[in-house]
């Protein structure tokens, strides 16, 4: 679909043309809060500030969604000709997508061929999934008694405030964007603060697509202001987020404190890769680090914790050594490049910390160390970590959002599951076996909202993604998302 090539990008990243203005019904609009001034975590260089919103400037672009949902351009046209929209969505970025992938790896740092070849890919087929989704949407007409007639109808819930991340920020942009409109409804997109850049250009697209103005607005700024007032703002419907359990739970919070309204979050995870006697170690310990170093580190379903028998744990720290030695940051402008940078010098020194805290409390550094990386000069990037450590240590317990493997011994099966289940997140996990049915015995009894056997990281549009427990209960993907923007409303006829 697309293919990364040539090695001009750093040339092209210099005359790469950034959009800086909020986007409100349609236009560029200035923002009246302290501008964001965002650095390429590549080489440290300072990028062109970034129009921030207020708690006004949020209230502007909530009316203008709001507006257009009342107005019915989006929200009452056919779902056929929103699916044919969306579609041309699709195709617009999937023009612009080295554009696209090019503003990605120079706002937060991944390789400029992942952004391509892996986020964009995603992204378009995001948007044309859900467009062909859109008509397929179906009511329901209950049987009810001869004298009567009742119709239960889904209907969009109105303006839906969508908060994302920066470690895939389109396609989780996408994954929140696309259902929300296929239904009808209108949108205020919060982006992060670190990766504002990629999150404009698309609004300018869906406009170019013929989507109409208004129907998606973007606020850029930081959480405090312009996420906590489109929290607490009374005409927000729904808020989907993606993020850390602390500002996921503040979103609760505002719902709380102001209208009630619903709140999805996917507040991230500590993904076990549980390992069986039986299974093949080498291909299971690769595809867990691999999982684990996978966008730097920076996802939220990282296999960050390999689960492995006592006898076999020797071994893992090995294989898992090798990967990690194998697999070293290098400039993200460069296309021959698997890892990137860190997205930022504060996220660098906080993943730092995690191994330096697990050494002193005894843990085994096998591969990498605490120390910064240096693959392009300025830049804030870190090698893969492997770390021997017990379930008890913190950075077995706590989401690095970085490449550090932690590798723990169990004794058996029910020691296993006990440490795979022991931390208050449950977004994923993995489970390696040839037995059938010590696999589906065991899936069944890990607590998590997704589940690969002898796999890392698969998966289509078809299927929900989400969590349980501390990575609540917000789903994403599949025809259930668009559940989370929808009201149900029954219509009772009596009939003469």
């Amino acid at each position: 679909m697309f293919t990364a090539t040539g090695d001009d990008w750093a040339d092209r990243a210099a005359t790469l043309s950034l959009r800086t203005r909020m986007f409100i019904d349609g236009a560029w609009e200035e923002g009246s809060a302290e501008p964001l001034a965002p650095v390429s975590p590549r080489d440290g260089r300072v990028l062109p500030q970034i129009a921030a919103a207020s708690a006004a400037d949020v209230d502007r672009a909530v009316r203008s969604a709001r507006a257009a949902f009342d107005s019915g351009a989006w929200s009452r046209i056919a779902p056929r000709e929103r699916g044919q929209l969306l579609i041309a969505f699709a195709q617009k970025i999937h023009d612009n997508a080295e554009e696209l992938a090019l503003t990605i790896s120079l706002e937060m740092g991944k390789p400029v061929r992942e952004a391509l070849q892996t986020e964009l890919r995603a992204v378009v087929n995001c948007f044309r999934w859900y467009g062909e989704a859109a008509d397929k949407v179906l009511d329901e007409m209950p049987v009810t008694a001869p004298g009567s007639l009742a119709l239960v109808t889904r209907e969009p819930a109105g303006v839906v405030a969508a908060v994302v991340p920066w470690n895939f920020p389109l396609t989780m942009t996408a994954w929140k964007l696309a259902p929300a409109l296929a239904v009808g409804n209108s949108v205020v997109l919060k982006p992060a603060e670190h990766t504002t850049f990629s999150a404009l250009r698309l609004a300018e697209l869906a406009i170019e697509a013929g989507i109409p103005a208004g129907v998606l607005n973007v606020t850029p700024g930081t959480g405090q202001v312009a996420g906590r007032a489109l929290g607490e703002h009374h005409d927000v419907d729904v808020v989907t987020f993606t993020g850390s359990p602390e500002v996921g739970r503040m979103f609760l919070g505002y719902s709380a404190a102001s209208n009630g309204k619903r709140v999805w979050p996917e507040l991230g995870g500590k993904t076990a890769s549980l390992v069986l006697p039986d299974a093949d170690l080498e291909r299971a310990v690769r595809a867990t680090a691999d999982g684990c170093f996978y966008n730097q580190g920076q996802m939220c379903t990282a296999s960050s914790r390999l689960l492995v028998p006592r006898a076999q744990y020797d071994r893992a720290l090995e294989i898992a050594a090798e990967v990690a030695r194998t697999s070293l940051p290098a400039d993200p402008f460069a296309v021959g490049t698997s890892m990137g940078a860190i997205v930022s010098e504060k996220q660098l020194a906080g993943i730092a910390g995690f191994v330096e805290r697990a050494e002193a409390e005894g843990g085994q550094l096998v591969a990498g160390s605490a120390d910064r990386f240096h693959a392009v000069d300025g830049g804030s990037y870190f090698a893969p970590v492997v770390l021997g450590v017990t379930p008890r240590h913190e950075v077995a317990q706590r989401e690095v959002f970085g490449p550090v493997l932690s590798v723990i011994a169990y004794d058996d099966v029910d020691d296993a599951l006990e440490i795979a289940n022991g931390t208050e997140f449950g977004l994923a996990a993995a489970l390696w076996s040839t037995d059938l049915n010590a696999v589906h015995t065991l899936s069944r009894r890990l607590r998590a909202g997704i589940v690969w056997v002898n796999c890392f990281e698969e998966g289509d549009m078809t299927i929900p993604f989400g969590g349980v427990k501390g990575s609540g209960f917000g789903r994403d993907k599949s025809l259930h998302a668009l559940e989370k923007f929808t009201d149900l409303k029954t219509t009772w006829i009596e009939l003469s």
